[in-house]
Formats: C-alpha cells, structure tokens, sequence
C-alpha cells in the first residue's frame, strides 16, 4: 500500500532539523521518499495543498482509564484528589466503562496529532483498555497500575495483594506485548512508593530486568506525598526507588517536581526518563518541574499531559505551550525555546522509549507516524515568514491538525475518526459514566 502526501512543508526533525517542501511518500508502515517532486502511482494521493507534515506527537504519561472522569475531580491538591475521587471512581470501573474511557482518550489523542503514548490503567480491567489500544491503532506503552500497600485510604475496590499484582501484570505482558504488529508494549506500572510494598517494587524491577519491559510510575509531584515516603521508607523518593533498583533508562517517571541535588544526580546519571507534565501539575498545584536545569545537565525528557480529570485534557498542543511558557519568568526568555519543545514531544519521546529510530523524526525508513497541520487559521496567520517551531507551539491548536497516521494507517482524516465511531463512542462512554457515578454512590 502506497500514500502519497502532495504540497506539503515538512517538519522533518531530523539531525539538521530540515524543513523541507514537497510529498512524503509512505510504503506500508514505512517513509520511503520525503522531499522535492515525487512521482509515484500510489494507491492513495492527499494533496494538502501547503499544509504541515509533522512528527506524530509523542506523550509519555497518560491515563486513559482516567478520561471518562474529565470535569469529576476538580480544584483539588494531589492526595485528596485521589483520595476522594479518582480512586473510588476507578474502583467503579467495569470492563465496558474501562474500554470506552480508552476509546475515548484515543479519539482525542488523535483529533490532536498524538501518535504514541505510555499509558498507565487501573488495578482491574487492563485488557479491556488494551482491547481499546488495539482495536483504535494507536502505538502504546501500557500496563496495569499495581497498589498492593494495606493503605487505609485506598478503597477495598483497589486493593490487591503482592502476590495478584505481579501475577497479572506478568500474564498481561506475556499475552499481550507485542500485539497489534508491535503497536502494543506491556510495561510494569507501579502506581507510585506509597501505595505499594517493598517486596513488589523489588519485584518489578527484577520483572522488568528479565522481560526487558519498561517501569512506568510517579514520584515527587506533590509535597505531601514526598513526606509519606520519607516518613514510612527514611529517605527520599528517588533516592529509595533507586535503592530497590527501579532507576535507569527502562524506567518512566512522570513529574519529578521537588527534587533535591542528589536526587537530580541519581535521575541524569540513572539516565531515568523524566516526563514533564505542566498543565497537569498546575491543575492539582504540585509546583513546577527544575526542567530547564535538567535538560542543561543532560537529562532525559518528555512531555505527558497525564489524566483528564487533572488537565482536563489530553492536549500535546497544550502541554508545549506550557511547557514553553511557565520557566521563562524564573529562568528567562531563552530558557526553553520552541524548537527545543517540539523536539521534547517528538525525539524526546522517542528517546524515552528507546525508539529514536523508529520514530520521532521524518526520515527515509522510519515508521510513518505522522501528522498534518493547517495554519491556515487567524489565529496562526501571517504563516509564511515565521519561525515554523515556534509557530507550532505557541500559535497552533490541536484543532489545527487535519489528518493523523500511525503505522501507516491514516488513522484520523479531514478530523474524521476512521478506527472508532464517535457518535456512538459518545453514548456508550455516557452510559459508562453514569453506571460507575451510580456504583460509588456520587449520583
């Protein structure tokens, strides 16, 4: 199968960061021709007349379980916001309402150019959201949140025992990674260090080590939960997950706000992936992420927009601009650029999965996960002499995006879902909501 993109600019990202103008062939799941006038008989030619090719949008901490409680947990701080709401509402979970909150997260990941993700579940129900990965296309990291601690304040409906846990992260990885061509990973996901034991994060990195899988988990977003860990394990946060092994290049971990110099030290030398989520950490005011400071010293990072109920979206447009805004009354103008940015949720992405040659960038040879955006609106006009970075991260929207592939596939066209039915994904998803409100008793 061939498709052929005619009349584009294309933000390519590779080493010399060309922008270039002309088609973009795509072979299967492959570029094969990027550049200048390209004549092909392909099977499919998209003319787009002047329009933005770009890297497909990389977010590496999201929680899909998670999207069918936007606007259930608001102007609340980190612990009370699970604590009152987001536990006991995934506590409600049912395998239907797991797999339409999925679905629903993906159709807006799409709408907006996000190609890949690291998602993080629930305790229960995981398949039926790896179900929703398959069946929609998206390329994914995903795995099921373990929370074995005897933890008074999570609800009976999560609690699970160290044993369960690993068990059944262990049977999803061995059913599930790899699945839809590759597109799925199955990742250990830990929820974060106070709500599990000892003996299951020692296990998850020993899991981990022996399957080559990824560690995707939280740590110092919040203060609060800083002092539970300090107080119930004697130490800091990193400093403990790296003392039961959990650091390194296989471990994903979002938020990493208040760290001290030694934990900074552990993460850069660790070359643990740190995944930078600024809407998010200043809905729940966690604070700010050191990132400027970070990525001077050579560390590893990402952008993530986590859950919808603590954003209250799933906008990789959202998450640049902030991540591009909220340093520079600290650090300065120049503190982070927006090439700099767009290179976070695209290389940096692929970095942080291992997978900088496969995606992140346009190239001859790597997959065709793309994107296509118009700035043909207002709000992004005049558009023809501007920096194109920093017209894509402080100008463009996610509505801007026309058409989103993965694979190959054209998984998105003209802002039409083509792998899920919207219509009906919006009254199925309303059902779910109302049935899991009514199970924990808020309706």
């Amino acid at each position: 199968m061939f498709i052929l993109f005619k009349n584009a600019r294309i933000v390519t990202m590779n080493a010399q960061r060309d922008v270039l103008y002309g088609d973009l062939l795509v072979e299967d799941s492959r570029i094969s021709a990027i550049g200048g006038v390209i004549e092909y008989p392909a099977d499919k030619v998209i003319d787009l007349s002047g329009d933005v090719i770009i890297p497909g949008l990389i977010q590496t901490h999201i929680h899909l379980c998670q999207t069918l409680f936007r606007g259930q947990a608001d102007d609340l701080e980190l612990l009370d916001w699970l604590r009152l709401r987001i536990w006991p509402l995934e506590g409600g979970h049912d395998p239907e309402s797991i797999f339409d909150s999925a679905l629903l997260g993906i159709g807006e990941l799409f709408l907006g150019g996000t190609t890949t993700i690291v998602d993080m579940e629930t305790v229960h129900h995981t398949q039926h959201a790896f179900q929703a990965i398959l069946t929609s296309g998206i390329r994914a990291i995903s795995g099921k949140v373990m929370m074995d601690d005897p933890n008074d304040d999570i609800p009976a409906s999560l609690r699970e025992s160290t044993r369960d846990s690993l068990q059944e992260s262990q049977d999803l990885y061995d059913k599930y990674s790899g699945k839809g061509n590759g597109l799925l990973e199955v990742a250990y996901t830990p929820r974060f260090v106070i709500s599990c034991t000892d003996t299951l994060l020692k296990e998850v990195s020993k899991c981990a080590r022996d399957n080559k899988a990824f560690i995707h988990t939280h740590a110092s977003e919040n203060r609060g939960e800083i002092q539970v860990v300090e107080q119930t394990r004697g130490m800091r946060n990193i400093v403990y997950l790296d003392k039961v092994g959990l650091t390194g290049p296989r471990l994903i971990l979002a938020h990493c706000i208040w760290l001290d110099e030694i934990e900074k030290e552990l993460l850069i030398q660790s070359k643990t992936r740190i995944v930078h989520c600024p809407s998010s950490n200043l809905k729940l005011a966690s604070g700010i992420a050191p990132i400027p400071e970070l990525l001077s010293r050579g560390a590893e990072v990402s952008l993530g927009a986590d859950g919808a109920p603590c954003n209250n979206n799933l906008d990789a447009f959202q998450e640049m601009r902030h991540a591009a805004l909220i340093h520079k009354p600290l650090h300065g103008p120049k503190s982070m650029p927006a090439q700099k940015v767009f290179e976070l949720a695209t290389l940096g992405g692929a970095r942080a999965l291992g997978k900088e040659e496969e995606i992140g960038s346009l190239e001859v040879g790597k997959k065709a996960d793309l994107a296509v955006i118009t700035l043909s609106g207002l709000h992004t006009w005049p558009n023809e002499n501007g920096d194109i970075y920093a017209q894509l991260v402080y100008q463009a929207q996610s509505t801007d995006i026309r058409h989103t592939m993965v694979n190959g596939k054209i998984v998105m066209q003209d802002r039409k879902l083509l792998t899920i039915d919207e219509q009906n994904l919006k009254r199925t998803s309303t059902k779910s909501l109302q049935r899991v409100l009514k199970r924990v008793g808020i309706i």
